[in-house]
C-alpha cells in the first residue's frame, strides 16, 4: 500500500517526466527577438533627409540598403551591387546589380532606382548632407541591371562612400514618405513607432535571403539618462546598448551576464565654434579658447577616459593622419595673452548649446569651467536633439556647442560655404580641391596633412578627442560589430547563442 509521501513522490516524478520533453524543446528553440537601446530618438527615418546619425543607427542596412556594404573592419563588400569594374581613369565605375531584389512595396529593384536615388540626392530640393558629393556624379543606365557612375574627381574612398547611409537606394514612388513610412530593400520593415519611446522593426518575409536572418523582431528604445541606461541593462529590459555612456563600464565588466566591447571609431568630438560671430571670427580668440582647453580633463569628464586627443579634424586611424595636438596645446598663460592681444574685454559672455547625449552635457560643464579661467563666462543651454538640429545646425543660432561628427570622410565640410561653423577660407578650399584630384596616395597623404595643419593653426573648432564607443550586451548575443567605421546596428549579423 502506498502512503501519502509515496503518492506525492510518484506524482512529482510523473510530472517531471511529462514536462521534460517540452522543456528540452523550449531550450532548443532559439530566441529570435532583440531589444536594443540608443541614446537619441531619430527625427525621422530617411537618412537622406537629415544629418542625425540616430537615423542610420536604426535603418541603415536594416530597412535601406546601398550598392556596397561597409563592414566592421572598414572594408567594403558587395550588397545591392554584385560586382563592379573601375576604368583606367579611376573615375568611372560600372556596377552589375543584384537580380531578384524587390522593394518592400513589391516594386523590382533596377538601375532606374539607382539613377533616381543619386539624382534625387543631388537635386535642387535635396537635403542630403552629402549633396555636393552626389552633384559631382553622373549616372548612366546600360541595361536594367547595369549602371555606370562617373565621378568628376578621383576618389579612392568612393566605394566606401556608396556604402554610407546617405547613399541608400530608394524606390521612386515611395521616396517622398520615407521619413515616416520607409520603403527599402533590406531585411526589415518598420512595424511600429511609439514616439518618445521606441521603434520596432519586423523581419520582412519577402527578403531575398530569409534563411540568413536570425532576428525576427528588433525593438530600439530611446534612453538618454546614463543612470537609466545602466538600469535597463541590469533589469534585462534591454539586451544590447551600443555606444552606452562609458561611466558604467566597470560594473558591467565585472558582471558575468554581460559582454563589453570597446569599439574604435572614425568620429571626432569637437567644440563647435561659430566663426561668423564676433569676437569668434578673430583667430586669436579661437586660439585662446583652444589653449584654455585641457583635452585630457575633457576626455576624463565627458567620456570617462575613453578617447584619444586630436588637434585637428582627423583621427589617428585615418589615412593621411598627422599629429597636430602640439599646435594648440593647453596653456592658460598663452590663452590669456591672446585674449588681451585681441582686445577682448572680460568677462566675455558666450552661450553653449548642448544636445542630450551625456558626453555633450558632461563635456560642457568641464569646458565651461576651463574657459572661466581666461575670463570667458559660458552659459550652458541644454537643448533637445530636434532643437539642436534646427537651431544650432540649421539656423546657426549659437556661439559654442559640443557634438561628435561620426562620418569618416567629411573633411569637405570646411569647404561648404553655408556650413554651420561659418568658416570661410579660400586657402582651404583650394587645398581641398587638390585633395580630391590627387591620384597618387603619397600626394593625397601630404595634402591631407597640410589641411589638418591649416585647420589646427586657424583653430576653426576646439578639436577635442576621438571617442572610443562602448557597447554592453547580453553575453549570449552574437554578431556585434567590434569597431564602428560608420554608425549602424546591423541586425542581419545578430543571433542568440
Amino acid at each position: 500500500m502506498l502512503n501519502r509521501r509515496s503518492v506525492l513522490a510518484a506524482s512529482s516524478l510523473a510530472s517531471t517526466t511529462l514536462l521534460a520533453p517540452w522543456s528540452a524543446l523550449a531550450q532548443d528553440r532559439k530566441k529570435d527577438s532583440v531589444v536594443l537601446a540608443i541614446t537619441l530618438e531619430p527625427p525621422g527615418l530617411d537618412p537622406t533627409a537629415g544629418a542625425a546619425s540616430s537615423i542610420a543607427e536604426i535603418v541603415h542596412y536594416n530597412i535601406f540598403e546601398t550598392l556596397t556594404k561597409i563592414n566592421a573592419d572598414g572594408s567594403v563588400s558587395p550588397l545591392l551591387a554584385e560586382s563592379w569594374d573601375v576604368a583606367p581613369d579611376l573615375k568611372t565605375y560600372t556596377f552589375r546589380l543584384r537580380k531578384g531584389v524587390t522593394f518592400h512595396n513589391g516594386v523590382p529593384f533596377t538601375a532606374d532606382a539607382v539613377k533616381f536615388s543619386f539624382e534625387r540626392a543631388a537635386g535642387e530640393k535635396s537635403t542630403n548632407k552629402d549633396k555636393r558629393s552626389f552633384a559631382s556624379m553622373r549616372t548612366k543606365i546600360l541595361d536594367p541591371h547595369t549602371v555606370v557612375i562617373t565621378n568628376d574627381d578621383i576618389d579612392p574612398d568612393f566605394l566606401f562612400v556608396l556604402g554610407q547611409s546617405t547613399s541608400i537606394i530608394v524606390e521612386p514612388q515611395s521616396a517622398a514618405t520615407n521619413v515616416t513610412q520607409p520603403v527599402g530593400t533590406g531585411p526589415y520593415q518598420l512595424s511600429r513607432w511609439n514616439k518618445g519611446s521606441a521603434i520596432t522593426l519586423q523581419a520582412w518575409k519577402g527578403f531575398r535571403a530569409p534563411a540568413n536572418i536570425h532576428i525576427q523582431r528588433a525593438t530600439f528604445r530611446f534612453i538618454t539618462d546614463p543612470a537609466a541606461q545602466v538600469a535597463s541593462l541590469l533589469a534585462g529590459d534591454v539586451d544590447c546598448f551600443p555606444r552606452i555612456s562609458p561611466r558604467s563600464v566597470a560594473q558591467f565588466k565585472a558582471n558575468p551576464r554581460f559582454q563589453v566591447l570597446v569599439c574604435g571609431s572614425r568620429a571626432k568630438t569637437i567644440l563647435a565654434i561659430n566663426n561668423a560671430r564676433k569676437p569668434l571670427n578673430d583667430v586669436r580668440v579661437r586660439r585662446a579658447i583652444a589653449a584654455a582647453i585641457d583635452r585630457k580633463a575633457v576626455i576624463d569628464g565627458a567620456a570617462d577616459g575613453f578617447g584619444v586627443p586630436i588637434g585637428s579634424y582627423y583621427v589617428p586611424t585615418a589615412f593621411g593622419y598627422v599629429d597636430t595636438t602640439g599646435i594648440n596645446p593647453y596653456d592658460l598663460d598663452k590663452a590669456k595673452a591672446l585674449m588681451a592681444e585681441a582686445g577682448v574685454k572680460t568677462p566675455l559672455e558666450l552661450s553653449m548649446t548642448l544636445p542630450p547625449a551625456p558626453y555633450a552635457r558632461q563635456g560642457g560643464e568641464v569646458i565651461a569651467a576651463q574657459l572661466a579661467k581666461i575670463g570667458i563666462r559660458v552659459k550652458l543651454e541644454n537643448v533637445e536633439w530636434a532643437q539642436w538640429l534646427s537651431g544650432t545646425y540649421g539656423n546657426k543660432n549659437y556661439d559654442l556647442s559640443i557634438i561628435s561628427h561620426v562620418e569618416p570622410f567629411d573633411l569637405g565640410n570646411f569647404a561648404k560655404p553655408d556650413y554651420y561653423w561659418g568658416y570661410q577660407s579660400p586657402q582651404f578650399n583650394a587645398l581641398y580641391e587638390q585633395i580630391k584630384r590627387a591620384s597618387r596616395p603619397a600626394d593625397r597623404a601630404r595634402l591631407l596633412g597640410e589641411a589638418q595643419r591649416l585647420l589646427a593653426q586657424e583653430s576653426v573648432l576646439g578639436f577635442l578627442y576621438q571617442p572610443q564607443w562602448v557597447t554592453v550586451a547580453n553575453k549570449n548575443l552574437r554578431g556585434l560589430w567590434k569597431d564602428m567605421p560608420v554608425f549602424v546596428n546591423d541586425l542581419s549579423t545578430l543571433s542568440w547563442s
